[in-house]
């Protein structure tokens, strides 16, 4: 197994276990936060963008109002939750909670 490799539904599972808020939808971890007003929102996008950066791994991100949809895959692995949506999902949600953020996992859209 590849230091990134694909990881299985029960190691996922045990992974979300770090991270609450989040789940396992249509192939990618995904969450949607609710944040105090449409400012701390974009302030939520712009530090979501520096954690991308600093991986080098990017998420699909819808903004609605003071809502930020996130959902991190591998699209390389064939859209797989690897270590790095792990990783970045962890660091998204530390953000989120400096912000006042609250997961919403319920109102993904796929949920």
């Amino acid at each position: 197994m590849g230091e990134n490799a694909a990881l299985g539904p029960a190691q996922i599972e045990a992974e979300l276990e770090r991270l609450p808020g989040w789940r396992h939808v249509g192939g990618a971890l995904a969450t949607v936060y609710r944040l105090p007003g449409p400012a701390a929102a974009l302030t939520f996008i712009a530090a979501v963008g520096e954690v991308a950066e600093e991986l080098n791994h990017h998420p699909d991100l819808d903004w609605r109002y003071n809502r930020v949809v996130l959902r991190f895959s591998t699209h390389e692995d064939g859209s797989a939750v690897t270590s790095n949506d792990i990783e970045a999902a962890h660091r998204c949600m530390l953000r989120a909670a400096a912000l006042d953020a609250i997961a919403q996992p319920e109102r993904l859209p796929d949920a």
